[in-house]
């Protein structure tokens, strides 16, 4: 199996690269409108914005964003194919302005513009981000009423284009190959992930004035393995380090990213590096664990009723027993970006040397 990569540097209010409906899916995490660190950023991109923060009308402000990210959502409506998906990461803002303390709701802002553009609004994942600060409340501290809620979660909104699914040709190859084991999607569709780490925010120069709002492996490579299947396309329109392509690579889908600065792409190529053992490792970690909740299934006299046709395990369902993984065997660059070829995983060793 082959997938390809490519990275295109500019402004993702116009994707012109990406024909119409020809992606399946979109994983992406926006600048956070009303968080100081992407005030410059927007107001780059809409000098009203600056001129709202500084006479403290922080409400105008917020749309004016939000208005911006506005015509990007307007190009994810027009690259998507019907019943395809949009994930979007966003964090809701804290901000004193204009000597008032309050929340600019980013995720309702984002299902309103959405819901605008005829999408289905799908259930959420509330993404609780682990913290290891001593000190959690904001404002007055130990004594009432002026004290407010910590705050240390973000969205992931989940919206489908148009109102019906995708269909498949009946027991479709590369649908079933792509089934997640039964364990990982009670996990992965939980309402709540409170196991994923933050990413850190990474300064691109000296005074770390321009910034990326990376998030986590995880979070790309658990979005694609719920929402398309192997040969779909995935989008990311603010690609920033590049954390969606590397995921889509590990995972045998193309992708497609839209950077605004070069210097982002231009280091990207440290990351594919080590993609080859990334892809071994995830695909060990999921077999290695698959494993151990089938030992503990029949710990507790519960084995699998199915057996794996790629891999000696069980499964729980009918729908697993097809499952196929892929890690890279090679990488070679391109005009615009790379062509990986992938090759099946029939077994992998563990540390101690045993087959999985």
């Amino acid at each position: 199996m082959q997938t390809d990569h490519r990275v295109f540097v500019g402004d993702s209010r116009s994707l012109s690269a990406v024909p119409t409906s020809s992606v399946e899916l979109v994983i992406t995490s926006p600048p956070y409108p009303m968080v100081e660190l992407w005030d410059d950023l927007f107001t780059e991109l809409s000098p009203s914005v600056g001129d709202a923060l500084s006479a403290g009308n922080g409400q105008v402000a917020c749309e004016q964003m939000h208005a911006e990210l506005d015509r990007v959502w307007d190009e994810v409506s027009r690259i998507l194919v019907d019943g395809g998906i949009a994930c979007i990461n966003i964090g809701d803002a804290t901000r004193s302005i204009d000597n008032s303390f309050q929340l600019f709701a980013n995720h309702a802002r984002i299902i309103q513009a959405f819901k605008s553009r005829d999408f289905t609004v799908l259930p959420d994942i509330l993404w609780r981000k682990p913290t290891n600060r001593g000190t959690k409340f904001m404002g007055s501290g130990m004594v009432p009423p002026n004290a407010y809620v910590s705050h240390e979660h973000e969205y992931i909104l989940i919206f489908r284009n148009g109102r019906v699914t995708r269909s498949f040709e009946p027991n479709a190859s590369d649908r079933y190959q792509a089934a997640y084991f039964w364990e990982e999607r009670n996990r992965w569709f939980s309402d709540v992930w409170t196991d994923i780490r933050g990413a850190t925010q990474v300064g691109d120069d000296a005074d770390a004035r321009e910034r990326t709002g990376a998030y986590p492996f995880e979070i790309p490579y658990r979005l694609i393995h719920m929402y398309s299947i192997y040969g779909d396309t995935v989008v990311d329109p603010f690609w920033g380090t590049g954390t969606t392509t590397l995921a889509a690579m590990v995972s045998g889908r193309n992708s497609i990213g839209s950077e605004l600065r070069e210097s982002y792409v231009d280091r990207f190529s440290d990351r594919i590096e080590s993609v080859v053992e990334l892809s071994e490792t995830v695909a060990r970690d999921r077999l290695v664990a698959h494993k151990e909740f089938v030992a503990q299934q029949r710990a507790e006299s519960e084995t699998p009723a199915y057996e794996a046709e790629n891999y000696e395990t069980q499964v729980v369902t009918k729908q697993e027993r097809g499952m196929q993984l892929y890690t890279i065997s090679d990488v070679a660059e391109t005009a615009d970006g790379y062509t990986v070829d992938h090759k099946p995983v029939r077994s992998i060793k563990t540390q101690d040397q045993s087959s999985v």
